[in-house]
C-alpha cells in the first residue's frame, strides 16, 4: 500500500518525493523552525542527506512515511494532478514514519508523529489538523497498535499540539547530547495515543 494522498479542510497533504527537496531546504533553513532540533539552521547538504534518510524510512512500513503539506480551499476526496501543488501555498513537512531511534520501540506497528511548519503558518491549528488526519490514517488505514511523539520539554507548541488531538502524556527521560540545547536539561517527552485509545474517540 502505497502512501496515499489525504486531505483535510484546509490542508493537501502530498507524499514526500524528490521533487519537494528545495521545499524541505526552504523549511530547514529557519533556525527557529529547528530550534528544539538543532542549534542552528541547516546547510543543503545536511537537508540533502536529510530527505534520504526520510524516503529511506517511508519504505520501511507500507503505507507510512513523510507528507509536504499545502493549503488547499477543498476537502474533496481523490487525487489533484500535479500541478495543483504549486496552486497552494507550503504549509510545512507531515511526519508518520515507522518508530526509530535509540529512545523508541523497535515495533513495525509503532509510528512516530512529528510536524514542521513554516514560520507564518504557526499557530494557526495546521498541525492539529494534520495530526488528525495521520491519526487517523495510522490506525483505520496502515492499521498500527500506537503513535508516539517525542520533543524537547520546553517545546510548549508541540506539546499543546499533542495534549489538542488526544495524545496522554508517556514519560520524560534526558539523553545525553554532544551538543545540548537550552532548556535540554528539563528532558524530553513522549506522548502516545494508542488503538484503544483511538476507538474511544470515535
Amino acid at each position: 500500500m502505497p502512501q496515499p494522498i489525504l486531505r483535510t479542510d484546509r490542508l493537501l497533504l502530498v507524499p514526500l518525493a524528490d521533487r519537494h527537496l528545495d521545499l524541505e531546504i526552504r523549511l530547514d533553513s529557519d533556525p527557529e523552525v529547528l530550534r528544539y532540533l538543532s542549534s542552528r539552521a541547516s546547510t543543503r547538504n545536511e537537508v540533502v542527506a536529510a530527505h534520504e534518510r526520510r524516503m529511506t524510512l517511508a519504505s520501511k512500513v507500507d503505507g507510512l512515511g513523510l507528507w509536504i503539506a499545502f493549503a488547499s480551499g477543498s476537502g474533496e476526496p481523490g487525487a489533484p494532478p500535479p500541478e495543483q501543488e504549486a496552486d497552494g501555498e507550503f504549509i510545512g513537512l507531515m511526519m508518520l514514519p515507522p518508530a526509530h531511534g535509540p529512545d523508541q520501540p523497535d515495533d513495525p506497528t509503532v509510528s512516530d508523529l512529528g510536524y514542521r511548519l513554516v514560520r507564518r503558518y504557526w499557530r494557526k491549528g495546521f498541525a492539529s489538523e494534520a495530526s488528525r488526519v495521520l491519526l487517523r490514517h495510522a490506525f483505520d488505514t496502515v492499521g498500527q497498535s500506537r503513535v508516539i511523539a517525542q520533543t524537547m520539554a520546553a517545546n510548549a507548541g508541540s506539546i499543546g499540539v499533542m495534549r489538542a488531538i488526544g495524545m496522554r502524556y508517556v514519560r520524560t527521560y534526558h539523553p545525553e547530547f554532544d551538543e545540548p540545547l537550552p532548556d535540554a536539561h528539563l528532558g524530553e517527552v513522549e506522548y502516545e495515543m494508542t488503538r484503544a485509545m483511538w476507538d474511544e474517540t470515535r
